[in-house]
């Protein structure tokens, strides 16, 4: 279990250090800026979809490892998704990070993501890890 959990680790700092779907580069209308008061943590984060599809999530921030990879693999798992799934992956997603480490996410629907399970268990980091889905959901409502 020790090497599973190292090789999530590494990929958490991997997304942290190589971020995907860095950068703002667009005029979507779809945006949201979000603050963790907790830590500094700070994410801007853009939708691009055509109604249907999510092209793209692109965001730029700063903030510790697991805030940044967690925007990271949140562009990776949405892109060309289409937008009907998007709320239900949100809320599975608040449901796990919520629960202390007693639900763990589906590596089927979220890839990647999974290597986020951990942080359930750490309750002040869960913010860090809600920061980039927080804005997606409000970018969504803009």
């Amino acid at each position: 279990m020790s090497d599973l959990r190292h090789l999530y680790q590494e990929l958490i700092l991997d997304h942290s250090r190589s971020p995907h779907g860095f950068g703002l580069s667009t005029d979507s209308p779809h945006r949201s800026h979000q603050v963790n008061p907790t830590c500094g943590d700070e994410i801007a984060l853009a939708v691009v979809h055509d109604g249907t599809t999510v092209e793209s999530v692109q965001w730029e921030g700063q903030g510790c490892a697991i805030s940044q990879a967690s925007a990271s693999l949140l562009s990776t798992l949405l892109e060309r998704r289409p937008l009907a799934d998007v709320e239900p992956l949100v809320a599975e997603f608040r449901e796990a990070i919520q629960s202390r480490g007693t639900i763990e996410l589906d590596e089927e629907r979220f890839g990647d993501a999974i290597a986020l399970n951990g942080v359930s268990k750490y309750v002040a980091r869960v913010k860090c890890a809600m920061l980039a889905w927080v804005a997606l959901e409000d970018a969504l409502d803009s």
